[in-house]
């Protein structure tokens, strides 16, 4: 097992003309599961390859069990990676493509078919062992190029979007079959992915990545309920946080109201508690959010305090069984979603300059549909509140 440390990796193309990667520096504990995030073109797979020593560092340092591997060899560097279009040899053997890399190495026979068996066990290809590549599903390809790199008992593994080419119920079923075999084998890995849900679901914990940068990185709870900016909050969360430019009124003892376009929420007084900095922006604009599973149908809630209401009219009613996802006319100004890949397709659909989208997750019981008047609860003790200059977030303790 090993720790790895990136110190300021860089990357640049075309004589510094691009920059694929600016000054990451992570340090991935012995045994970690770290998922690298973000959206397309964000760097991630530039980072991996460079820790793999398949893409060679502008800047900057990778080291693995404490030493620094700049210069030395992909082969030589004691890691696996696990590619996204499998890289299996077609002509071989499920067993002959697990055993390669022992056969290179020139391991006894009995030694190489121990720990193929082994390994096949574990997941459950046992019954494939004879089959090639073709004769399996997309899947049992996968298991087969995670069990190549299983078998060689590497330091590090990494795995560059291993399952963008299966399908949403696949996808499923091996996201929890990757974190049940790397919790019990308690390999260091780092995982690339474009899927929040991905991320959130399989990490220890997440490391958020924009045009080459690290945005944060944390546990997958802390970055949904403390995203550091306004691209975290937008990109982690589905559907994704509504963010829109508000004004703060004065504080009492109570609070504070808080306008959104024609609408107003009344700020509790425990957010100012648990956010100090909350009272420099008393009589200012700032960036609110709302996460769309924090809003519910009145309907549902009838207790609900008043002054924690919206109203708006149901533009879409999307009823998914377990839930319905409501989208809002809604006059407030929307603040800049820095990621277009996180807007909704009926926000990219219509002119923001005339409506604003709100996306609301209510419970299935909801009846409402499209057309109609809303009543909107809205937790406002999970308010998220962002500089609307800077994006960042207004730290809470």
């Amino acid at each position: 097992m090993a720790t790895v440390a990136l110190n300021n990796l860089t990357k640049q193309y075309g004589n510094g003309a691009i920059t694929a990667v600016k000054d990451l520096s992570l340090d991935i504990a012995d045994g970690e599961f770290l998922v690298l995030v973000g959206p397309s073109g964000c760097g991630k797979s530039t980072a991996l390859r460079m820790i793999a020593g398949l893409e060679e560092i502008t800047g900057g340092e990778v080291s693995i069990a404490g030493n620094v591997v700049n210069d030395v060899h992909a082969r030589d560097r004691d890691i696996a990676m696990v590619f996204q279009n499998y890289a299996l040899y077609p002509h071989m053997s499920v067993f002959d493509n697990m055993a390669f890399a022992l056969q290179i190495a020139k391991l006894p026979t009995a030694q190489i078919e121990q720990k193929v068996n082994e390994v096949a066990a574990i997941l459950q290809l046992e019954p494939y062992l004879k089959r090639r590549p073709g004769q399996l599903s997309g899947g049992q390809r996968q298991r087969v190029a995670m069990g190549r790199a299983i078998v060689r008992q590497p330091a590090v593994f990494l795995m560059d979007e291993p399952l963008s080419n299966l399908d949403a119920k696949l996808r499923v079923q091996m996201r929890s079959e990757i974190a049940r075999i790397q919790d019990r084998l308690g390999v260091t890995t780092i995982y690339v992915t474009h899927d929040q849900v991905e991320a959130m679901t399989m990490g220890d914990r997440v490391a958020l990545l924009k045009d080459g940068m690290l945005q944060q990185v944390d546990t997958p709870s802390n970055i949904y309920d403390r995203p550091a900016n306004t691209f975290v909050a937008s990109f982690i969360g589905s559907p994704a946080m509504n963010l829109f430019h508000a004004h703060l009124g004065q504080k009492t003892a109570n609070g504070a109201p808080m306008q959104l376009g024609s609408h107003s929420l009344q700020v509790p007084a425990t957010a100012f508690e648990q956010r100090p900095e909350l009272e420099n922006y008393v009589g200012r604009e700032i960036i609110a959010g709302i996460r769309p599973e924090d809003m519910e149908d009145v309907q549902l809630r009838p207790d609900h305090p008043k002054d924690q209401t919206l109203s708006a009219k149901v533009i879409l009613a999307e009823a998914l069984g377990s839930d319905n996802i409501i989208h809002l006319d809604f006059d407030a100004k929307m603040a800049e979603v820095i990621d277009p890949d996180t807007l909704s397709d009926i926000s990219k659909s219509l002119d923001k300059e005339s409506v604003g989208i709100c996306v609301a997750r209510f419970d299935a019981k909801s009846k409402l549909q499209t057309g109609e008047i809303a009543e909107v609860t809205v937790d406002c003790e999970r308010l998220h509140f962002f500089d609307a200059e800077s994006g960042l977030a207004v730290a809470r303790k």
